[in-house]
């Protein structure tokens, strides 16, 4: 009998969406006879950790990329921050080096992480974002992230190889990359028939400080409302804290089939835009309402996107109010695309 290959599984901490859609691609590799060995830092580590205690996980240098409070500055912001991501990254390929070492590594997935690709050693890179979206920068930004994408063997893209109704122009670049495949919808979660207990499930994620300020306004917004609230504040820990206020329900964390739970046994969810949240509402089939996180032209487009083909309403954060959710009434909200996912055709790099 052959002997597992090993396959590390490299997620961007970069809020938590990078690392639960690698969720089920990690399922997926344990399914197919493959071990898998994670790395990534901070939180995104923690919630693999959580996820896949039986599974050897390493840390790998962290971006540190910081957030601004004013949304309007993040680019300058960002485009300051260039020379310790470059930097982040010439350590991150220093490490892959010892890494591949040391766990006889077979193949690589990076999610987003720009320096783990070898030369010697099947490299596959996830994104939704072969455009980046950076304004009137946007045609450099997305020039340099497809001259990254060249470096890896394949890019997998997580939308539909038919209909990009997710993401859009974000993965269609102006020349093809030869290099690159449509999978379709990657998702953890699936729909589950259950008795609706919250009128709204309000998931918060993403970096700091946004994720607070959201976290304060929605507080404020929804303390003199009657309806059932969950309220997931998106901060992991080692033990997970539950308060009930009225009628909120304050969780500090929630992962994996306890969180699949609360999403289908909730009317409405209210979250950030963010990719990943897409794919995971759509799968389990939610009405939702986003707040794009300030000063990410990504965010802000999925949500106007998802607006347009009349799914889900949006509001900014500045301008949010409870006003705005008469709107649900309106829109069809998400759907899952039932496509099917050729991971034997997919993890066929590494044979």
């Amino acid at each position: 009998m052959s002997k597992s290959k090993n396959i590390l599984v490299a997620p961007l901490n970069w809020g938590l969406g990078h690392a639960t859609r690698c969720i089920p691609i990690i399922n997926e590799l344990l399914q197919h006879g493959f071990t898998p060995i994670l790395a990534s830092d901070s939180e995104a580590l923690v919630l693999l950790q959580q996820e896949f205690p039986e599974l050897t996980s390493v840390e790998l240098p962290a971006y540190n990329i910081k957030y601004t409070k004013n949304g309007r500055f993040l680019k300058w912001a960002l485009f300051l921050q260039l020379p310790k991501l470059y930097s982040a990254i010439k350590r991150e390929q220093q490490e892959l080096q010892k890494i591949v070492k040391d766990f006889n590594i077979h193949g690589i997935i990076s999610d987003n992480r720009l320096g783990l690709y070898h030369q010697q050693i099947p490299s596959v890179y996830i994104t939704h974002q072969i455009n980046v979206l950076s304004g009137n920068s946007t045609f450099l930004s997305s020039y340099l992230h497809q001259k990254t994408i060249q470096k890896f063997d394949e890019c997998w893209v997580p939308d539909s190889h038919t209909k990009l109704t997710f993401s859009g122009k974000l993965s269609q670049p102006t020349h093809q990359l030869k290099n690159t495949k449509h999978i379709g919808v990657l998702s953890r979660f699936k729909h589950i028939d259950t008795p609706i207990q919250y009128d709204f499930l309000i998931l918060l994620s993403g970096p700091e400080p946004q994720r607070s300020l959201l976290e304060t306004k929605l507080l404020k917004e929804f303390q003199n409302t009657s309806g059932k609230i969950l309220f997931i504040q998106g901060i992991l820990s080692e033990e997970q804290v539950v308060n009930t206020v009225k009628n909120i329900t304050i969780c500090n964390f929630m992962i994996g089939k306890q969180l699949e739970n609360a999403i289908n046994e909730s009317s409405v969810v209210i979250s950030r835009s963010g990719y990943t949240t897409i794919m995971d509402l759509a799968q389990i089939g939610k009405k939702a309402f986003f707040i794009p996180t300030p000063g990410q032209y990504e965010q802000l487009y999925l949500a106007e996107r998802m607006n347009e083909l009349n799914l889900v309403p949006f509001a900014t954060q500045e301008n949010f109010c409870l006003a705005d959710l008469k709107q649900l009434n309106n829109y069809k909200g998400l759907h899952n695309t039932y496509e099917h996912i050729d991971f034997n055709e997919l993890f066929s790099i590494f044979n």
